[in-house]
């Protein structure tokens, strides 16, 4: 059986049929039979000015390419209807990128010239050379955030290198600019090497007043960041790590409050140890959490398994405070929460059923989770996803636009867990208490204020500790 159509596999065929007759009805129902969804139905003359046929746009979504390719064989396949062409709307709307640049002042004369650029734009230069800080203030940087991977981790793709990674960079770049108002450029390296990527930020960095880092594999992105906002005055992002444990967090507190928890006295168990688990792991702790476990394909983490990895050590030593050792499966039973970052199809219904009373299930892997939600919620009082077709959606949209737009505001120097721990109250805030339930622990992304209520919470918590001299 296919997926649920998505717009995301929306297509458009162009056919021209006989004017006479049911051929409109029997487009739209073969489509429907065929498993698609008809989202739109356009009907003007044929372009051969033939008067006794029309030209119909016939827009649908399917559930993949094979899907698409399925249902326009059966539009041919009706009599009298011919497929003049067939767009991939989503290919369209890509085509020659999603993201341009654009002067905020005409260019209408000599006099306009003559400051925009040369020789007025002398004197903007002379008053950066003597103040540096004037750049925030008198250049694009005040404004702009490099959005910097080197394609070794994209999405659910893996390694598919630079090239292929800049319509992710393009798209998160368009996110910060509808969400936020941030000029964000994206910047696909070319290396894979550490050194080189640090240094390339580096030498990058004068044009921007932050770095978000994007799609980089662990454990190199620990090292990377590490070393950049050693390096750096302006804050850097890992926006897998952090962005994730923001939303993680934020849905987490809700979703106690429905079955009347406190993050405190909760057993967790979480399958995942990479860049996400560990960032949201680190997090979770410094909100309050003491009783967690984590497992990775390997098993449970655990101080004997003999680790050589500086962040997998620190797993083993800041969890499983009972000594565990064994699989996912035998550490589940009687946990209050899951969180999975890891593998489709580790856990089954039986999995869920042995957790606590009123458990929580976070299955975030994607496109495919760690246990079917529909599956799980028969047993587990919350559930959440990545997907955006089931409920309570883990987005770090909700998180990523205002946390920079605080920064930028607050002109900070850099970031630390205080400013994460903000923006995650500040989402989790935003839905109101008439408002939470078991189906609705986080806010849309589009929601009006959840974007102005991050910059806002993180501007104040950046204007603090995150502000480094």
């Amino acid at each position: 059986m296919d997926p649920a159509p998505s717009i995301s596999y929306s297509i458009t065929v162009r056919l021209e049929v006989p004017s006479g007759g049911s051929a409109v009805s029997e487009l739209t129902t073969t489509v429907e039979q065929s498993g698609g969804v008809v989202t739109a139905l356009d009907v003007s003359p044929p372009s051969s000015g033939d008067r006794e046929g029309l030209r119909i746009d016939l827009t649908c979504a399917t559930s993949g390419t094979e899907h698409a390719d399925r249902v326009v064989a059966a539009l041919e396949a009706i009599a009298d209807v011919d497929v003049r062409k067939v767009s991939d709307r989503t290919f369209l709307m890509h085509l020659g990128g999603v993201i341009e640049t654009a002067a905020k002042h005409p260019l209408r004369n000599r006099d306009d010239l003559s400051m925009v650029y040369t020789p007025g734009v002398a004197r903007i230069c002379q008053a950066i050379a003597a103040d540096r800080e004037d750049a925030r203030r008198l250049t694009i940087k005040r404004n702009s955030v490099a959005v910097v991977t080197d394609g070794s981790a994209v999405l659910g793709l893996g390694n598919i290198g630079p090239h292929a990674a800049l319509p992710v960079m393009e798209g998160k770049a368009a996110l910060f600019k509808g969400f936020a108002d941030i000029d964000a450029w994206p910047l696909c390296l070319d290396t894979q090497d550490v050194d080189q990527i640090v240094e390339t930020v580096a030498a990058v960095s004068p044009g921007f007043a932050g770095i978000n880092l994007e799609d980089i594999s662990a454990p190199r992105c620990f090292e990377v960041e590490a070393r950049l906002r050693e390096r750096l005055d302006i804050p850097v992002f890992h926006d897998d790590q952090h962005g994730t444990a923001i939303v993680v967090l934020a849905a987490l507190r809700n979703a106690l409050l429905v079955v009347g928890k406190r993050i405190e006295d909760v057993r967790l168990v979480m399958s995942g140890a990479g860049a996400a688990g560990t960032a949201i792991l680190r997090l979770l702790i410094e909100a309050g959490l003491s009783d967690v476990v984590v497992c990775d394909v390997s098993g449970v983490v655990h101080a004997e398994r003999g680790d050589t990895d500086e962040s997998m050590q620190w797993i083993a030593t800041n969890t499983n405070r009972s000594g565990l050792t064994g699989t996912l499966r035998e550490v589940l039973p009687g946990a209050d929460v899951f969180i999975g970052v890891s593998a489709p199809n580790v856990l089954d219904a039986d999995d869920v059923a042995a957790m606590a009373e009123g458990s929580i299930v976070f299955a975030l892997a994607n496109p495919d989770p760690e246990v079917d939600p529909i599956v799980a919620r028969r047993h587990a009082t919350v559930v959440a996803t990545g997907r955006s077709d089931h409920p309570n959606q883990i987005n770090n949209v909700l998180a990523f636009p205002g946390i920079f737009r605080g920064l930028l505001d607050a002109q900070s120097r850099g970031i630390d867990d205080s400013v994460l721990l903000a923006a995650a109250d500040a989402i989790a805030a935003t839905v109101a208490p008439d408002e939470l339930s078991a189906n609705y622990i986080v806010p849309s992304v589009f929601h009006p204020d959840v974007h102005a209520r991050v910059a806002a919470a993180v501007r104040s918590a950046a204007s603090g500790a995150a502000a480094r001299p």
